[in-house]
């Protein structure tokens, strides 16, 4: 089985503490539904800067910044998308990006 990245992008926060337990419920439950495909759950990112090339520092987020990640496991790319499409962050108007992560 090959692993892949889930880049978690945008989604907007929960805007009472039922609306965040109702987000936690789905985010549980579709994790519950990957199954052992889970390797890390992962975790929320916070703010993100940019090392350039030339060493300067940008601070701005970036053009997409993420929100979170996850790795799993899955027998192809195809299988991965799949897989992604029932995550919860694109409920709220996030996107999942999924890449392949390779052992070294």
């Amino acid at each position: 089985m090959a692993k892949y990245l889930y880049v978690y992008h945008g989604g907007r926060p929960p805007a009472s503490k039922e609306e965040g337990a109702k987000l936690m419920d789905a985010w549980g439950k579709w994790f519950g539904s990957l199954g052992s495909a889970v390797i890390d759950g992962g975790n929320p990112v916070g703010a993100s800067s940019t090392v350039n090339s030339n060493g300067s520092v940008a601070s701005d987020g970036g053009a997409n910044p993420a929100s979170g990640y996850s790795l799993i496991e899955a027998a192809s790319l195809n299988e991965a998308l799949e897989k992604a499409k029932g995550c919860p962050v694109l409920a709220s108007g996030g996107s999942v990006e999924v890449a392949e992560a390779f052992d070294m």
